[in-house]
């Protein structure tokens, strides 16, 4: 509702009302001018509340003392003709309609309402036959003022309740005028930017009368099947109440044609109003139950039921409205008239308008009411500040100006406790109610308020819209509005070709990234030290992996390890309790003592591989494997060549006896050694293992392992261990058949094949493993390549000098010579 101040002429009476010209019928004189309507319904409580407004002023000694207030409504029948006639009923001598008028100089005439200022702006200036447009706009509204905030804080309001309940995919229905064509040119685009889109656009015509139900009826046939078929369940609607009563009579008569019910959620605009005919008074209403709507904020002024309820045709003396209305509201006849109409009877004038359908009169102020009754409690704290004893003396074009200075500046309480005052745009301080509606068969209707919005608020309390309406709307659980299905957490929006952005396929997530909720846009990737899980709907901690003493397969090497190690010192124990026997004597008892003790530090070794890597053992642990290893292949390349030695020494005439001693084999062992140790040097001096974190190469887990700085170097001292193993085995397979007391070098050759064949397997196999089973299989090829040395070349001797000591004498081995 807005008002506008206008100077026209008058003079005060000497009683304190004031007399005007334009209008002679006036509150005070219980005579109040009205242009009755063929259907007042809802509409009447706006009378009632200017009505009770101006009742309380004249009756407060502290407003406007010895002043009178009065007023004259006329009708707009929200029609641009009728607006027209109304201006020009105001600004005329009363009862006669003259442009360019010539009032008197003394009263202020004040508009109020919509039907007025929206009239005139849909009216063609061209029609104003004899009004220049300047003049006409600085005439007649040289101070207006708004007692509604803008439409655009409820659209924001309608689109953060949308985004909330993540409805994207909207119908849009709209009047068919000049109003409806800008709420869609101003809602569509606010929409796309926030990711919401329409899926139809419909236009409501306006019905004004019954013979136009016919043709508006065909018109809309194929626009309501076009709602019942979208995938829309959430309509937002923008009209007024000749719209809803076109779409209140298509939506009653859709089940006597056959049509499937609406179904939908409406969301309606302040302008909107669930106001019934009287022939449509007892209409079933439930298909706007559950209805979400933007309403101007309302509150209860003291005394205004009651007023109400002491309202009847026979008091209300003046009221050109109250006659029509009871007998609509009521389906009763006042008066006799010459011919009794059927069905109809005589109202009692006692009837109870709190009986009264809410759909079709409510008995507390709506928010529109409520407006009114702040407007007119405004002007006349303005006028109380214009009649002040300060400025009886004041000219009519100074309190023009007056007026719209304290009309400005004004800053009250009204009688239900709210604040009235406007901003520097002179629009009213207020705030937009979000409420739900309940409607029932029987016609009643409950509004149940889910959250203000506040003027200065572009934001819906969440959990207030939530538990309200999950509480009385969405009783079967939140409906969806969207044009495809949601799609659910592990997948992602995909939009598709040539469709709105609303409308999209759903691609699952790729590997390493996740969506935990539906319909998000695009996957997010998880943290390094996180991964996701089977469904990719949730980022999960990885967790430390490395080859511990606590697990079975740690607790398995170390065993293996420790037992090898215990076999290998009772070996040399054996060895060396019997060194004086030949088959210890037999082949050099010191290379005998060094490979043993190689064998033994190469089962330990492989400890420093199990455990959490740290600085120190991962420098050690492939250095010394390298090195002990190294050492046992040169001790057995020297056992070897001492073979093969030995027997070209034993011919007549051979040089190689005096080459021939101790000092040969440990040559070789040592030169062996020595190489080795050089390499990791090298390694060490310029590229040497260090601990490292690997996140990549297992998506559930962090690997801690020993990074080995330099590749090339590692294989390097492999290559070397390789080369030392093929020369022993090949000179071993020359020997096997050399005569010898104990035939070591075929030994010798078996435990070079079985160390040769574990490592050659441990090159891919180390390649193909990640984590922890890397060193798993590193510490296995060790072992059983160590196992193999030691069983092959020192088992049968065991055998011999445990279970077999008889074998183990001079005396065999001379029978054996003979």
């Amino acid at each position: 509702y807005q008002f506008q101040t206008i100077p026209l002429s008058g003079k005060h009476k000497g009683n304190g009302d004031i007399e005007c010209n334009t209008c002679s019928c006036w509150f005070p004189d219980e005579t109040t001018c009205a242009s009755s309507s063929s259907s007042v319904s809802k509409n009447y409580q706006h009378v009632l509340a200017l009505a009770f407004a101006v009742k309380e002023i004249n009756e407060n000694p502290h407003i406007l003392p010895n002043i009178s207030l009065g007023f004259h409504i006329l009708n707009s029948y929200y029609t641009a003709k009728t607006t027209f006639k109304a201006t020009l009923n105001l600004l005329s001598t009363q009862h006669r309609l003259v442009p360019n008028y010539k009032c008197h100089d003394q009263t202020v005439l004040i508009n109020w309402g919509p039907p007025l200022w929206e009239g005139i702006k849909e009216m063609r200036w061209q029609d104003v036959l004899s009004w220049r447009i300047s003049e006409l706009q600085r005439v007649l509204f040289p101070f207006l003022y708004q007692m509604v905030p803008k439409e655009a804080q409820q659209y924001m309001g309608v689109v953060r309740l949308l985004q909330h309940f993540r409805w994207t995919w909207i119908g849009l229905c709209a009047v068919d005028d000049n109003k409806g064509e800008r709420f869609l040119q101003t809602m569509v685009p606010i929409l796309s930017q926030n990711f919401i889109c329409e899926a139809f656009i419909l236009r409501i015509t306006k019905w004004d009368y019954v013979d136009q139900l016919t043709e508006v009826m065909v018109q809309h046939w194929k626009s309501y099947n076009t709602v019942i078929e979208s995938k829309a369940n959430v309509v937002f609607i923008y009209g007024e109440p000749p719209s809803f009563h076109m779409l209140s009579t298509l939506l009653f008569l859709a089940p006597f044609l056959d049509l499937p019910p609406l179904g939908k959620v409406c969301i309606i605009t302040s302008h909107w109003d669930f106001a019934l005919h009287s022939l449509q008074k007892m209409w079933d209403m439930q298909t706007f139950h559950g209805s979400i709507s933007f309403s101007v904020h309302s509150n209860q002024p003291l005394e205004f039921q009651m007023f109400e309820y002491i309202l009847r045709p026979s008091k209300a003396k003046g009221d050109g409205f109250i006659l029509d209305f009871w007998e609509q509201a009521f389906n009763c006849l006042l008066k006799m008239p010459d011919g009794r109409e059927e069905g109809k009877e005589i109202c009692s004038g006692h009837e109870k308008l709190e009986s009264l359908p809410g759909t079709f009169f409510e008995m507390e102020m709506t928010g529109h009411s409520y407006n009114v009754y702040n407007a007119v409690y405004a002007v006349a704290h303005a006028l109380h500040a214009i009649y002040d004893t300060r400025f009886k003396g004041r000219r009519l074009a100074e309190r023009e100006v007056l007026l719209h200075h304290f009309l400005s500046s004004i800053w009250f309480n009204n009688s239900a406790g709210d604040i009235v005052h406007f901003n520097e745009h002179g629009e009213l301080v207020t705030q937009f109610d979000v409420t739900n509606w309940l409607m029932f068969p029987n016609g009643s209707a409950i509004q149940f308020p889910l959250k203000s919005l506040l003027k200065s608020m572009h934001c819906i309390c969440a959990h207030l819209i939530t538990s309200s309406c999950q509480l009385h709307v969405f009783e079967q659980g939140v409906p969806t509005s969207k044009c495809n299905d949601y799609c659910y957490p592990g997948y992602s929006r995909k939009k598709k070709e040539q469709e709105k952005f609303c409308c999209y396929d759903c691609a699952p997530c790729p590997e390493g990234m996740i969506s935990h909720m539906k319909d998000m846009d695009a996957c997010n990737k998880c943290l390094d030290d996180q991964y996701t899980n089977k469904e990719q709907t949730q980022c999960l901690p990885k967790i430390l992996s490395y080859l511990s003493y606590e697990e079975a397969l740690g607790i398995t090497l170390t065993s293996l390890a420790i037992s090898f190690s215990f076999i290998t010192m009772f070996v040399l124990g054996t060895f060396l309790k019997h060194k004086d026997t030949p088959i210890v004597k037999a082949n050099n008892r010191s290379i005998t003592y060094i490979l043993l003790t190689s064998l033994l530090l190469c089962f330990l070794s492989t400890l420093l591989f199990i455990g959490q890597p740290a600085k120190v053992t991962c420098l050690l642990r492939q250095m010394a494997f390298s090195i002990v290893f190294s050492v046992a292949l040169s001790s057995i390349l020297a056992k070897t060549i001492t073979v093969l030695l030995a027997f070209v020494a034993t011919k007549p005439g051979s040089s190689m006896r005096k080459r021939m001693g101790k000092g040969l084999a440990n040559s070789i062992a040592l030169s062996g050694s020595l190489i080795q140790a050089a390499i990791c040097s090298l390694w060490l001096g310029t590229n040497p293992p260090f601990p490292d974190v690997d996140m990549h190469s297992l998506d559930d887990k962090i690997i801690l392992e020993c990074n080995e700085g330099s590749a090339p170097m590692f294989y390097c001292i492999l290559g070397f261990l390789g080369s030392l193993a093929i020369v022993s085995f090949s000179v071993a397979f020359l020997a096997r058949k050399l005569p010898d007391a104990f035939n070591e070098a075929k030994f010798i050759t078996f435990s070079m094949l079985v160390f040769c064949s574990v490592w050659l397997s441990f090159v891919p196999a180390y390649l193909s493993t990640k984590g922890k089973y890397v060193v798993a299989v590193e510490i296995f090829a060790i072992l059983s390549s160590s196992a193999g040395l030691l069983g092959c070349i020192f088992g049968p001797k065991c055998y011999i000098i445990v279970l077999r000591p008889e074998l183990n004498s001079r005396e065999h081995l001379i029978r054996r010579k003979n």
